[in-house]
């Protein structure tokens, strides 16, 4: 069973700066991507920003500059530091884990539960 669990999300003001965290835990041999996606009410899941298991990143156009992605593979947890935050940002915020559970098994996604972050005056 693999779990992930993000924390961090809330309301903030434009402007303001929010850190999610996203800790991956359960029968797991490796982990490769870690990214964060979100999702606006009535629009798709998008891509905000990923990074590879050796540290390699892409973002999303409206967030560079802004949001930093950052991983620690001791405790195999991703982080988002989100900071400029404007209200084009708020949306559900996922994490996406892409690992193998054990060697020679297939690569899988995992996805955690969503946080909520509301960018609001």
């Amino acid at each position: 069973q693999v779990q992930l669990v993000e924390s961090g999300g809330g309301l903030v003001q434009p402007g303001g700066s929010l850190r999610l965290s996203c800790a991956v835990s359960g029968s797991i041999s490796r982990i490769y991507a870690m990214g964060w996606y979100r999702q606006a009410p009535g629009k798709q899941r998008d891509l905000v920003a990923r990074i590879t298991s050796g540290g390699t990143t892409n973002y999303a156009d409206s967030v560079k500059g802004r949001f930093t992605i950052s991983r620690d593979n001791a405790k195999n947890t991703v982080y988002l530091q989100m900071n400029s935050l404007k209200s084009e940002d708020t949306a559900v915020y996922y994490c996406r884990a892409d690992l193998m559970q054990d060697v020679g098994t297939p690569l899988q996604d995992y996805w955690g539960q969503g946080t909520q972050v509301t960018v609001s005056s």
